[in-house]
């Protein structure tokens, strides 16, 4: 079985997730776990994979935009975020392409597997907003099986994962092999053009303001 996880991370929580998510899929052996940025994320490696799971920042209730991906980058706010006593990393591919640019580009992939998760500050999800839950549906959109509630990874307020979030996320992507398989079976026994799993509520994917994750 290979599994792709495509991240799209500012500050790196979100990446250290996805490598922690790729490290529970890999840990009973026999999984090809690969995780990449965005931007690394191709058609083939999309098309060649059995499990999609795909993960990045809440900002501003929804995916990043464009523009707030640029401000959480800005030499402006990182200088405030310092202020603040927060010293901020940016990761690698930050200013590489989000997950709206992969997602309009998308062609229409083989049937495949998937999952979403995201990063967002320690609070009640109503008000900090959920990415995965928009991703989540972007991959319904584009014909994907996703096997899984979307799941959500906490940033304290210094942009630091909370403790444990770490070792969940492996926990998680551990789980997900068994949530394919429940869901490979589903599929085995559902009618042609169903699926079992009950669709997402709507969320708000405005721009505007970022989340540094």
């Amino acid at each position: 079985m290979r599994v792709l996880v495509v991240y799209e991370s500012m500050y790196g929580n979100t990446h250290t997730v996805a490598e922690r998510i790729g490290d529970g899929l890999a840990a009973d052996g026999g999984i090809t776990a690969e995780v990449v940025p965005v931007g690394d994320a191709t058609p083939e490696r999309v098309r060649d994979a059995d499990l999609v799971v795909v993960g990045g920042p809440t900002h501003v209730h929804g995916i990043s935009t464009s523009f707030s991906r640029k401000q959480a980058v800005t030499d402006e706010t990182l200088a405030k975020e310092a202020e603040k006593g927060h010293d901020l990393e940016v990761d690698p591919d930050a200013e590489g392409p989000g997950l709206r640019d992969w997602f309009s580009e998308m062609g229409a992939p083989r049937p495949t597997f998937a999952a979403a998760f995201d990063t967002r500050f320690d609070g009640p999800g109503a008000l900090t907003g959920r990415a995965s839950r928009g991703i989540a549906r972007k991959l319904r959109h584009h014909g994907f099986h996703v096997v899984a509630d979307p799941e959500s990874f906490l940033v304290d307020q210094e942009t630091h994962l909370v403790d444990g979030e770490a070792e969940r996320a492996e926990r998680w992507g551990h789980d997900l092999l068994a949530a394919v398989a429940g869901r490979a079976e589903a599929t085995r026994r559902e009618p042609p053009g169903e699926d079992p799993l009950e669709p997402l509520d709507a969320t708000v994917e405005s721009g505007g303001r970022y989340d540094p994750r």
